[in-house]
């Protein structure tokens, strides 16, 4: 009995030092080619039924032998799978990077809502344009994101100046200043430079544009009322990407842009650079310019250090300087010492700086920028001379439950303006300085298969200090709240419900007063307490099917309101212009129709946008000037492993003028075509520039794109310019294109 005691005791102790004799080990997983985390991927211990799953920021567990080696299998919908032999135990994270499977449709992630959700599942509706897509219109525009932007529905690019081509945009019929530009997540382009933002923003380092559309005031603060474009910049890669792209156009165009990217262990790099070039172009021979004469040199260099698997920290710099004139040709080429001109010289150096540090459920983030942005406005006998200073800085956690994802964070935002040349500001240089200090939190919870609920709250508190001595700041506080509900009905039917508050913060920078070159503006007539509120709703209906194996069928319908109070308008004084409050309110209606058809090689995007933007303020009732009520879209594309060629198609419904005339309706078509070829290695599928090597090929293309082949001239139905050269009148309304058809080509390389 003795004996048999203790074989049951040494059987007993040997089992209990194989269950505890066992080790944890931590797997993050990673997209190989854009490093974002990829939730949901299964891990296995080969051989055993133990096995796990990745949580929402790609990171698992999984308990392994003690004793080496052993091996793991990774694996993911879309990706090929991975095994891995582990031969030694291991302390740290291991970093396991899943391919693409060629066959798949790759997995969209936004990064605009801050929580890592693919475009699939995230409550809040937000439109990506790929790298695909950046890449069919980089052919047509190199040189900045307004062609980007122009075509797509719901946003309108309105140019403000006939002799500078400055412009802004709108989205769903609202001006520019209520919606945030943004890089990275970072707010760099508003403000002062808000009318030559679209046009200083090259597209080549753009991994993806994120288009978020109704009010986000609650994650970003004020100016998210109509919503937000993100541009999100490429991230490097082991594989080198090193390319280049010459491009010349028939309006006395040249651009020529450079990108280099790679990563090692620790530390990676990328590194941008584009130099744009424009001569005075005259489209309809009246002898004023209708593309203005441009110089611009853009540097972008950005590093990254990974100093742990669970740790990236990047740093980069944007800097940036154009000259850019337009007016009477003689006297921008020096031929005539009288002549009106207009020129907008500026200088922008920009500091980004990112740290990301993963837990097992968790995502601490802390990020910070600073923007110094110059700008000066020469005209005869004027001149407004500015500077803009501002910088943002935001701590955030994001933690994963099984149920909800919870998003918690802190920022501040500073701006600050002064006026170079005091004239304007007699005794006073500094026209405002703005301090806005945020606390939001973010939940969104998965009630079920079919439901997701994300909520949120913003609460800031909002300092403006003016040039007004009767004017004392007083901070003021907005709770901010909104909801976006997901409904999953089916697999093929899927609907979004979403709204909110929002605010505009009092700013000087307007479309009125860009459009007057500030010239007249009092300045000092801005008040802290002209602050504009907004309340917005949008609904929108999805349907996607599969129709045999290569055919893809998408419907999206949406339906938007917003109503703004409390409008900062401009107004005429007896000395000029000034800033007031009007007594009303201005809404904005419509709908969306996106249809997207895919067969084989052929993409086909149909879309209608119907927009009715009315004022109901003081004695301004009716139809917004300058809006389009009525867009058509129509695009096919045709692409494979060595031909792209696309043809698309614009209608743009009639606008109302300032006085109230009506103008006319047009449309614009155009078409591209690139050749596409590969030598020195082994092609992969279908490439597109940007992306890694295969087998050490260099790649490249040709490409040529006729713009506006219908020569749609705003000059071909009135005058643009009359009167004397040396004092013009300019027409006021700008509602179509003034540079006309434009043939421009070049080549592509990746080396």
């Amino acid at each position: 009995m003795k004996t048999v005691f203790l074989l049951l005791f040494l059987l007993i102790t040997r089992v209990s030092g194989l269950a505890y004799s066992q080790d944890t080990l931590r797997i993050s997983v990673r997209h190989a080619t854009t490093q974002q985390p990829i939730a949901g991927a299964t891990v296995v211990l080969i051989g055993t039924a133990m096995g796990t799953v990745t949580n929402g920021v790609g990171y698992a567990q999984l308990h392994t032998p003690s004793v080496a080696p052993y091996q793991i299998r990774v694996s993911a919908v879309s990706f090929h799978s991975v095994t891995q032999t582990i031969s030694v135990p291991v302390r740290d994270t291991i970093q396991i990077a899943l391919e693409t499977a060629e066959e798949a449709l790759e997995e969209v992630t936004v990064s605009s809502t801050r929580g890592g959700r693919s475009v699939a599942d995230e409550p809040t509706r937000v439109e990506v344009i790929d790298g695909e897509e950046l890449d069919e219109k980089a052919n047509m525009q190199p040189a900045n994101i307004a062609v980007i932007l122009r075509e797509s529905p719901g946003i309108q690019v309105q140019q403000t100046s006939v002799m500078s081509a400055n412009a802004t945009f709108r989205i769903q019929g609202l001006d520019g200043r209520y919606t945030q530009l943004l890089q990275d997540g970072l707010p760099l382009y508003s403000g002062f430079s808000s009318g030559l933002s679209l046009m200083q923003v090259p597209p080549l380092n753009l991994k993806q544009v994120e288009v978020v559309k109704g009010c986000q005031s609650t994650l970003y603060g004020s100016g998210a009322i109509a919503g937000l474009v993100n541009l999100v910049t490429k991230e490097p890669t082991r594989e080198r990407d090193l390319s280049f792209l010459i491009n010349g156009t028939s309006a006395l165009g040249l651009d020529l842009n450079g990108y280099y990217a790679q990563r090692n262990e620790k530390v990676g790099l990328t590194f941008y650079a584009t130099r744009n070039l424009q001569r005075a172009y005259d489209a309809n021979s009246d002898q004023f310019s209708d593309l203005p004469q441009t110089a611009r040199t853009t540097l972008q260099p950005k590093l990254f250090w990974y100093p742990s698997p669970t740790t990236t920290v990047s740093a980069g710099l944007i800097w940036s300087d154009e000259q850019r004139t337009g007016g009477y040709l003689p006297t921008i080429k020096n031929e005539s010492t009288l002549g009106y001109t207009e020129a907008n010289n500026s200088q922008r150096l920009a500091t980004q700086f990112r740290l990301e540090k993963r837990f097992t459920n968790g995502l601490l983030t802390i990020k910070n920028s600073i923007s110094r942005f110059k700008r000066a406005i020469v005209l005869p006998n004027y001149r407004f001379d500015g500077l803009q200073q501002s910088s943002f800085s935001e701590i955030s956690y994001f933690t994963h439950q099984s149920k909800a994802d919870w998003i918690v964070g802190l920022n501040l935002w500073t701006d600050a303006f002064r006026d170079s040349n005091p004239i304007h500001v007699p005794a006073l240089a500094d026209v405002y300085h703005q301090t806005i200090a945020g606390l939001f939190v973010q939940n969104t919870l998965t009630l079920s298969e079919q439901l997701s609920l994300e909520t949120g709250l913003r609460a800031d508190v909002v300092n403006t200090s003016t040039s007004n001595p009767s004017d004392p700041a007083k901070p003021t506080l907005f709770l901010l709240p909104r909801f976006s509900l997901l409904y999953r009905a089916s697999d093929h039917w899927t609907s979004r419900l979403g709204g909110g508050l929002g605010y505009k913060a009092p700013t000087i920078f307007t479309e009125d007063a860009e459009r007057l070159s500030f010239q007249g503006v009092d300045l000092r007539s801005i008040r802290s307490d002209q602050t504009e509120s907004s309340i917005g709703v949008n609904w929108d209906i999805n349907y996607r099917t599969q129709l045999g194996n290569e055919t893809t069928l998408s419907i999206n319908q949406l339906f938007f309101y917003t109503t703004l109070n409390r409008l900062t308008v401009l107004s005429a004084q007896p000395n000029g212009y000034g800033f007031r409050t009007a007594n009303g309110n201005l809404s904005t209606r419509g709908f969306e129709t996106n249809i997207r058809l895919v067969y084989h090689d052929f993409h086909t995007f149909l879309g209608y946008s119907f927009i009715d933007t009315q004022r109901r303020y003081d004695d301004l009732t009716g139809i917004t000037p300058l809006t389009a009520k009525h867009r058509l879209y129509f695009t096919t594309l045709y692409e494979t492993d060595r031909i792209k060629t696309g043809f698309e198609a614009f209608y743009t419904g009639q606008q109302q003028r300032t006085n109230g005339t009506t103008t006319r309706d047009y449309w614009t078509i155009g078409y591209m075509i690139e050749r596409k070829w590969s030598f020195g290695g082994a092609s992969q599928g279908r490439a597109t520039l940007g992306r890694a090597n295969a087998g050490g090929a260099i790649r490249g293309s040709v490409f040529i794109n006729f713009e506006n082949i219908l020569d749609v001239r705003q000059s071909r139905f009135e005058s643009l310019v009359s009167g004397a050269v040396t004092q013009p009148t300019f027409v006021t309304d700008i509602y179509a294109p003034t540079d006309g058809r434009i043939i421009n080509g070049g080549i592509k390389l990746n080396l």
